[in-house]
């Protein structure tokens, strides 16, 4: 493909940002290259835009290392658009760690608004199966270890949220089944996506990775911002009184991820884990081209 979408106001220069910035550049400069590109082909009287001409202006306005950065990722990012395959997006990680607000960025950078959270659907399992049937389903994560003392548990807190993990597993395993079968795409999140515990997904381009906080009082912080953000629905103290438990689940969950290979994203700065997502995915549609040209 050697064209862009059609650059002409309103809506190619939004299309162009939208690209833009889904390859991890600021809104800003995004907005500012697409109207530095709709002035020019205004300019020179023409409605479609070469990719090597994109690729010049890029250069000049945001520099030769990150305008050529800025290009690579859009020829990724446009590959990823002709992908003919669902895509599935699952961000784990402990209690906490963000993974909700950077699924939803990530959905809508993507486009793909399939959004769903395992805690749903640990709560939906609830509805079908009661506390003496399935108990661990019916704690939050990181008290599922009430439901599941044993004396002979080394960790009670370890035991009954993997308890809990297996369960919930079943019904998201059923929501990824139904989203291939439909060819949707969708972004999962939630401390119940642990590295080594997840089926095979075949028939999508899955992406899978791990939000941590490693430092303590910063992963306490954000359990205030939860509950600014949620108008009091997630009460701090609750979270916060657990936090040696939470942390515990989350060294778990990474300890996982380093042993089965699953990237591990600090999640200090949204916008830099979003950027990093991002270029996950764009990375293993580089990849997929790669097996694809092999085979």
């Amino acid at each position: 493909m050697s064209e862009f979408p059609h650059t002409e106001p309103p809506y190619s220069q939004s299309m162009l940002t939208r690209a833009l910035t889904a390859v991890g550049l600021p809104t800003t400069r995004a907005y500012e290259l697409a109207l530095r590109v709709e002035r020019d082909l205004a300019t020179q009287g023409e409605s479609a835009l070469e990719l090597e001409h994109l690729e010049e202006l890029t250069r000049s306005v945001l520099g030769e290392d990150e305008g050529a950065a800025a290009v690579r990722k859009l020829r990724l990012y446009r590959e990823f658009q002709r992908l003919d395959l669902p895509i599935v997006v699952m961000i784990g990680g402990g209690t906490g760690s963000g993974k909700s607000s950077v699924a939803t960025e990530v959905a809508h950078r993507l486009g793909i608004t399939r959004v769903t959270s395992t805690d749903v659907i640990r709560h939906t399992m609830r509805a079908f199966f009661s506390e003496g049937f399935m108990p661990t389903i019916h704690y939050s994560s990181f008290e599922a270890g009430r439901a599941h003392w044993r004396e002979e548990d080394d960790n009670p807190v370890l035991s009954g949220f993997l308890d809990q993990t297996r369960n919930v597993l079943v019904g998201m395993g059923a929501v990824i089944e139904r989203a291939l079968s439909e060819r949707w795409s969708i972004v999962l999140e939630g401390v119940h996506l642990v590295p080594g515990l997840l089926p095979p997904i075949d028939g999508a381009l899955a992406v899978h990775c791990v939000l941590q906080i490693e430092n303590r009082d910063a992963h306490a912080a954000h359990f205030w911002i939860r509950d600014a953000t949620a108008d009091g629905l997630r009460p701090v103290r609750r979270y916060l009184e657990a936090l040696d438990d939470i942390r515990l689940i989350q060294g778990a969950i990474v300890q996982r991820a380093h042993r089965h290979e699953v990237p591990v994203i600090e999640n200090t700065n949204i916008e830099l884990t979003i950027t990093t997502v991002m270029d996950l995915v764009l990375s293993s549609v580089k990849a997929r081209q790669g097996v694809t040209a092999q085979g």
